[in-house]
């Protein structure tokens, strides 16, 4: 093969080399690996259905129970508990009371400010 000035000088060639073959690793068969892996879901199955609901004095238990009130709650009065800005209880609401199953009701009364509350 046609070897240039440049690569005489430093020592190339113009032959590729290529790594030697790693031998494949042989499958595992599938009572293995995918049983063991299925065993952890039971187990969080089983826990979802003793805990009912957030745990006691959590950040989402004091916000529920604020939502759970006859009257609901304003936006501001979870802001000033929580110590949250408004986006982030706007996010909680949407994002994490959802994601638990609880469905949000929002309300405005007259010339009052737009209240929410757990529909039951």
């Amino acid at each position: 093969m046609f070897r240039s000035e440049a690569d005489q000088f430093y020592g190339c060639s113009s032959e590729r080399r290529s790594a030697p073959a790693k031998p494949k690793a042989d499958k595992k068969t599938k009572g293995g690996a995918q049983a063991a892996k299925a065993a952890p879901k039971g187990k969080k199955a089983a826990k979802a259905q003793d805990a009912a609901g957030p745990r006691e004095g959590s950040k989402t238990a004091q916000v529920v129970a604020m939502l759970q009130r006859k009257n609901g709650a304003t936006i501001s009065e979870i802001m000033k508990t929580m110590d949250w800005q408004r986006h982030t209880v706007r996010g909680f609401m949407a994002g994490a009371l959802k994601k638990a199953g609880y469905q949000v009701e929002s309300f405005k009364p007259e010339g009052g400010e737009r209240t929410d509350r757990l529909n039951k």
